[in-house]
């Protein structure tokens, strides 16, 4: 199944390219994490910003015949977190990414090349 997961990573971070979403990167935790296989990390300009990206990529993953597991509640305007399985998605502001510095959590986990 990871491969299954790696690839929907990659989609992931593709539909989130497709509505400008910034500073996207995939990573490969199956080493240091023992929840999931990969983790997509994006910054949101603003809150409509956030709900346009949390929405493409739902559908996106959707339309591959992946559902969504857990959304986190509450929403917040600076932080919205989808889980996939064996992939979870991570929506930020610019200031949650910076104060939480998740890829820090997961010290030396491979970056996933996801452009074309």
């Amino acid at each position: 199944m990871p491969r299954a997961f790696k690839a929907a990573a990659i989609a992931a971070a593709r539909a989130a390219d497709d509505k400008k979403g910034e500073s996207i990167s995939v990573l490969d935790v199956r080493k240091s994490s023992p929840v999931v296989d990969y983790m997509l990390l994006v910054t949101a300009l603003s809150k409509p910003h956030l709900e346009a990206l949390e929405r493409k990529i739902e559908d996106d993953l959707f339309a591959l015949g992946l559902a969504l597991h857990h959304r986190a509640r509450p929403q917040t305007e600076n932080w919205r977190v989808l889980d996939f399985g064996g992939l979870m998605v991570h929506l930020m502001s610019a200031e949650a990414r910076a104060l939480y510095a998740l890829e820090r959590l997961h010290d030396g986990a491979k970056e996933v090349a996801w452009r074309t």
